[in-house]
């Protein structure tokens, strides 16, 4: 995409930025010399790239099944709130069979332009699945999740294995941090104890 467009070139650790926030509000920002049109178009050539490669390259963090299938076993409903657009982010839980574990999977309108920033996400996936508020965590990687979580009235639990620092998210809000997904469990104990005082 960077080359089809003659874009200035970013070294790999910079592209971490892109993951998380919805791109209609990074490529501006990373390259400003871009117009609405060329925005939509780098937007375009990255879905069908990942609908026709990215997708099978990802790669579940470990432990990350076993914790999934736990949280369920203990009656936890789970969701998947994602900046991917919806249609993409259905064939990613298709293709890792992930809704044996989760109730539903939400994500930004597929012309990602109604329904793009996580609060927007989490406000439809909260308003359908009619979840509790104060029963309600978002587990997120980056600010843009803790950010959504709290304007959703949501508690925030960080995950540091993910794409995001421990600075970036405890600065969003995320009261508690966990490092690997088998901490979860615990990390959700003591967020509820937190909020128990």
């Amino acid at each position: 995409m960077v080359q089809d467009r003659g874009l200035r070139p970013l070294d790999n650790s910079a592209y971490t930025q892109f993951i998380g926030p919805a791109l209609i509000d990074m490529l501006p920002k990373v390259w400003p010399e871009l117009d609405d049109i060329e925005v939509k178009r780098a937007i375009d050539a990255f879905h069908h790239y990942y609908e026709e490669e990215g997708l099978y390259q990802v790669e579940l963090y470990p432990n990350f099944l076993d914790t999934m299938a736990k949280l369920k076993q203990q009656d936890n409903q789970l969701y998947i709130a994602s900046a991917k657009p919806e249609t993409m982010l259905h064939r990613l839980v298709k293709h890792f069979s992930l809704d044996q574990y989760f109730a539903g999977a939400y994500g930004a309108s597929d012309d990602e332009e109604t329904r793009v920033t996580k609060t927007d996400i989490l406000t439809y996936a909260l308003k359908d699945s009619q979840v509790t508020l104060d029963q309600s965590v978002m587990i997120g990687d980056r600010a843009n999740d803790m950010i959504g979580g709290k304007a959703n009235h949501v508690q925030l639990l960080g995950v540091t294995y993910g794409f995001g620092s421990a600075k970036e998210l405890k600065e969003a809000g995320a009261k508690v941090l966990v490092d690997q997904p088998a901490d979860i469990p615990a990390g959700l104990a003591k967020l509820a104890k937190i909020n128990a005082k």
